[in-house]
């Protein structure tokens, strides 16, 4: 097993919530590559660079409260798990996430709903990161509204989301799973990603970090 040493006694206390492993549907969104000049230019198939003095970022004011580290005796809930799909399996219920969380959940689900489970982890990851880099917004929503980042937001709001699909109840686990790091990422410590199908300027002063099906993960 490769479970991360973070806690899960927040499982405990929410184990009325709801989360289930399932089929999701295709991919939906395309990432967006900033161009840094004097403007900002979005263009398909990219994560962009770091958030420059001339860059507008949103931010939102709740911040991201991470778990506190426990050992495992001290876990009042314990998933035996021995692959990513049997903890996505395990994660228990969970109705109404934060906005925090929701922010998280909304990416994976539009940025690679269609993609292996290890994908969607690896999604997750790079939100995560950006929050913790000092770099990007220091919280998921200011990673995901961050201006010209994903082009999935459209004037500043997310779209629609089918909340009863099996890809929402799937990409909401994943959320979690991250947000606690309950799995070790193929994506490690990494900022960025694209489409394995376009070659970005700015993959060139990148280090690839891991390729997980469609997409192409870099520090």
């Amino acid at each position: 097993m490769q479970f991360h040493r973070a806690t899960l006694a927040a499982l405990a206390a929410t184990a009325f919530l709801t989360f289930f492993a399932a089929e999701g549907s295709g991919a939906n969104a395309e990432i967006s590559k900033t161009q840094v000049a004097q403007t900002i230019a979005l263009t398909d198939e990219t994560v962009p660079e770091a958030t420059t003095p001339d860059t507008p970022v949103a931010f939102v004011s709740q911040e991201v409260v991470q778990p506190t580290t426990q050992t495992a005796s001290e876990r009042p809930f314990e998933a035996s798990a021995g692959s990513l799909t049997e903890l996505v399996s395990a994660m228990p219920a969970s109705g109404t996430l934060s906005r925090e969380m929701e922010c998280l959940a909304g990416a994976i689900y539009f940025e690679s709903r269609g993609e292996p489970l290890a994908g969607q982890l690896a999604v997750g990851q790079v939100i995560i990161n950006r929050s913790e880099s000092g770099v990007f917004p220091s919280d998921y929503c200011g990673v995901v509204y961050q201006r010209a980042q994903f082009s999935f937001i459209r004037g500043g709001t997310m779209p629609r989301i089918d909340r009863g699909s099996a890809a929402w109840k799937r990409a909401s686990a994943i959320a979690r799973i991250a947000h606690e790091g309950l799995w070790d990422s193929q994506a490690g410590d990494s900022l960025y990603f694209h489409a394995r199908y376009v070659k970005p300027s700015w993959s060139r002063t990148k280090i690839a970090r891991a390729t997980i099906d469609s997409h192409i993960f870099y520090r």
